[in-house]
């Protein structure tokens, strides 16, 4: 029984894979799009944005899957009680030094984004970031909402 169970998730795992793949890819293309119609960038200037953006996420990618295994955040309240008092408090410390790392990958970002692109266009960057965020979370629950 063990066998069929086992290779029935070796053979349905590439189909939940692949599947988070295309939602990944389906909401980088509507984030591209956003940007692009909020921004309203030069082709000069889109290049450079572009370039700049895909580091930024790349970096930040890389932050969040390295932190995210050991971030309390990520733990169930029933799991904390299992846990010891040092345990815990490492959690803590490592969800701080990830806000830490968070907030200067951000820094560092604007300083390039600020030192690259028109100031104002930096602005309509953050501001497009956060608006794309709720229009997904509105897409989210109206798709859900059903």
């Amino acid at each position: 029984m063990k066998k069929i169970a086992i290779l029935i998730v070796m053979f349905a795992m590439p189909f939940f894979v692949s599947a988070q793949a295309k939602h990944n890819e389906e909401i980088e293309a509507l984030r591209v799009g956003y940007f692009t119609q909020k921004l309203d960038l030069s082709a000069d200037d889109a290049k450079i944005f572009w370039s700049i953006f895909k580091e930024y996420q790349k970096e930040q990618m890389a932050l969040r899957n390295f932190c995210m295994k050991d971030m309390i955040r990520y733990k169930k309240v029933e799991q904390i009680d299992e846990l010891s008092d040092s345990e815990v408090s490492a959690m803590l410390q490592k969800e701080s030094d990830f806000k830490q790392k968070d907030f200067n990958l951000e820094r560092k970002y604007y300083t390039k984004f600020k030192n690259a692109l028109n100031i104002k266009t930096v602005a309509k960057f953050y501001i497009a970031q956060e608006s794309f965020k709720r229009e997904l979370l509105k897409k989210y629950r109206e798709k859900h909402r059903d």
